[in-house]
């Protein structure tokens, strides 16, 4: 495996932060600002850079290198796969108009599974509804194929996301990359560092991923008395206060950040479902927590590893990075500091995490994690 990466700072120069390879065919993964990405001559200058590259844009809440989070820059990450190979494929929920179980489904199901390993999605994030997205994906049901990624981000605005493949970055837009090969090593892990706290509430009335109350009384009145002054700084402050959900339906909770809120109906959005009856708790967390969950997941995704990872594909959300503020790199050290400074870094900050659970097969949408992918050949 051969990787080149570089990065440009707004109206700066390309700067290499490795070493200049000839490559052939790379993966080329291009995370960035929102802004930056819609730069019209972008696509150009890249494909100049690499010709006959497979180039994947996805816009971020900031993108990670080993040294550096960055929120107004753009990270180039380009992967020669020397005994191994990649199938890109891709949908767009504004232009198929299907609904996010279907664009799920019917994106997997494009996928030859002989020989697959493992699946990296790079997903529209403003509007998509994840839960959906994740749970139409596992319809490929292949207990070999374990399915990582994230939703892509747009700072702290959630105006709109973009992400395409060899193409400008578009709206709607969801990329699947399938990785095949017999001597490629993947391996993931996803873990919080998030605690629940005071009473926990029963879901009274909800709509997909619309929450209008808890124990019978309106969700974001309730929601708000909690908060107490905070609570002027909405949606933003959710970010750093989200739900603890527990279905009747799965055994483990799901972290859901909620997204925006509407006054009018006294509803939150979250970032997913929050089915009816399930039972929800506010979560806090701080710096050590976030920092020592980070170094948590490292280590359960290097465990059992036959080879040293390569590569290290790294989605965090945005909650945590608000958390962090100024010590931001300090979730990306932990992990380096497990995988190695040899280990490529390549990452961003989302609206969500897509993984399964460490010993699960199926994914889920997460939120308020850190998700991590080694990959080696």
């Amino acid at each position: 495996m051969k990787i080149v990466q570089l990065k440009r700072q707004k109206d700066k120069e390309w700067t290499y932060l490795s070493a200049q390879h000839l490559l052939k065919a790379p993966l080329v993964l291009v995370f960035g600002n929102r802004y930056l990405l819609e730069d019209k001559q972008l696509y150009t200058a890249l494909r100049a850079l690499f010709p006959d590259g497979h180039i994947v844009f996805g816009s971020t809440s900031g993108d990670i290198t080993s040294a550096v989070v960055d929120d107004d820059s753009i990270t180039v990450t380009a992967i020669e796969f020397e005994r191994s190979h990649f199938v890109i494929k891709t949908s767009n929920l504004l232009e198929t108009g299907q609904e996010s179980f279907k664009t799920g489904a019917a994106l997997v199901k494009q996928f030859d599974t002989t020989g697959l390993k493992f699946i990296f999605v790079v997903s529209e994030g403003s509007f998509v509804n994840g839960s959906q997205l994740t749970k139409g994906m596992n319809t490929l049901n292949d207990e070999n194929v374990f399915i990582t990624g994230g939703l892509c981000g747009d700072g702290a605005r959630f105006e709109k996301t973009l992400a395409s493949y060899n193409e400008t970055p578009k709206e709607g837009e969801v990329v699947a990359i399938g990785f095949y090969g017999t001597t490629l090593e993947a391996s993931f892990s996803i873990h919080g560092g998030w605690s629940p706290f005071g009473p926990q509430r029963i879901v009274t009335k909800s709509k997909a991923n619309v929450l209008y109350e808890l124990d019978g009384q309106p969700a974001l009145d309730l929601y708000k008395k909690y908060l107490g002054e905070k609570a002027k700084a909405l949606p933003s402050a959710a970010l750093l206060y989200p739900l603890n959900v527990i279905t009747t339906n799965e055994q483990k909770s799901i972290v859901r950040t909620i997204l925006n809120i509407n006054e009018a109906d006294n509803s939150m959005i979250l970032a997913g479902d929050i089915p009816e009856n399930s039972k929800v708790q506010l979560m806090m967390t701080n710096i050590d927590n976030i920092a020592s969950a980070s170094e948590r997941a490292a280590l359960q995704a290097a465990e059992g590893r036959q080879t040293k990872p390569e590569l290290a594909l790294l989605v965090s959300c945005i909650g945590r990075k608000l958390v962090l503020d100024q010590r931001v790199e300090e979730e990306i050290e932990e992990v380096v500091a497990v995988v190695g400074d040899a280990t490529v870094i390549c990452g961003f900050y989302s609206y969500g995490e897509i993984a399964p659970f460490h010993d699960e097969n199926s994914c889920k949408l997460h939120n308020q994690t850190m998700t991590i992918t080694l990959i080696s050949e």
